[in-house]
């Protein structure tokens, strides 16, 4: 079990556990606090995160901004290999391709998946992201492709 996933379980249902957890995140990753995540489940080949549509987050038109929609997107999708990947094994993100279906409005949900999670060659594997508004409207999808490796072993 990866460390993240240890932290999350560990977390996860104490009080301002998801709170710490995302810090505990943030604070390794420090440009993702720019959005504000809240972590709402991770399991291996899954993770669903949050933002709360506030100024911050907002562009000149009073919606989430693409870009804030984009960093939830590859904060899940990170997360998530890494709290899923074995401990052999590395990821890094390679490219991501998004679609702005919908302006949104509201607060944004993402979820991530992949099925790839195995020990294996260097290969690419890909990151679905949906991103849905507080009504249940699908307004971004994403498809994050990742360079997952075996790590190298120190001699």
């Amino acid at each position: 079990m990866s460390n993240a996933m240890a932290m999350w379980i560990k977390l996860k249902d104490k009080p301002m556990g998801r709170w710490l957890f995302a810090r505990a995140v943030c604070w390794k990753a420090p440009y993702f606090s720019t959005i504000a995540p809240r972590f709402e489940e991770l399991k291996p080949g899954y993770a669903r995160v949050s933002l709360k549509k506030r100024r911050a987050v907002q562009n000149h038109i009073g919606t989430v901004h693409a870009i804030a929609a984009c960093n939830l997107a590859e904060l899940g999708a990170g997360t998530m290999m890494e709290a899923s990947l074995p401990a052999s094994m590395r990821w890094l993100p390679k490219s991501m391709s998004v679609q702005y279906l919908k302006t949104c409005k509201t607060d944004l949900i993402a979820e991530c998946t992949t099925s790839d999670l195995a020990e294996g060659p260097a290969r690419d594997v890909v990151v679905n992201v949906d991103m849905k508004d507080t009504n249940g409207n699908l307004v971004v999808h994403a498809d994050i492709n990742m360079y997952v490796s075996p790590r190298k072993r120190n001699a």
